[in-house]
């Protein structure tokens, strides 16, 4: 179970560096007529494939966790959990309904700019969990 584990943590890795490198940089090069269309496909999309593997990912490591995985690197791992959802839904949520009304550059840069706080946290679980002897 562990190995599954750490495999939906990597994907949900390098999921999120896609999406901080390429996706929400490239928002501001689609126009203003397309935005809220390719903006609405995008959260649709991506909320597909992140949703299940946050999931699998959470459960996961609950299961890990109450069979006795207690390692400190597990256990520091699990911390960055709050970060992500609380990130997700504090920060980068509130700028995906914002630009659901349309472009907005500013919120753009904004979302670009907060979402680093994931991009580390889910890096920083990636890499604590190769610390684990699972």
């Amino acid at each position: 179970m562990f190995t599954l584990h750490l495999a939906i943590t990597w994907m949900t890795v390098g999921l999120i560096w896609v999406i901080q490198i390429i996706v929400y940089p490239q928002f501001r090069r689609v126009g203003e007529a397309e935005f809220r269309n390719y903006h609405f496909a995008h959260c649709l999309r991506i909320g597909l494939m992140i949703a299940p593997l946050m999931l699998l990912e959470m459960g996961s490591a609950a299961w890990l966790y109450f069979q006795g995985l207690n390692s400190l690197p597990f256990v520091i791992s699990l911390a960055m959990f709050p970060v992500i959802i609380l990130s997700t839904a504090i920060l980068q949520a509130p700028l995906h309904t914002k630009l659901m009304q349309g472009r907005d550059d500013a919120a753009i840069q904004k979302l670009v700019r907060t979402n680093w706080l994931r991009t580390i946290a889910w890096s920083a679980r990636g890499i604590l969990l190769c610390y684990v002897n699972g």
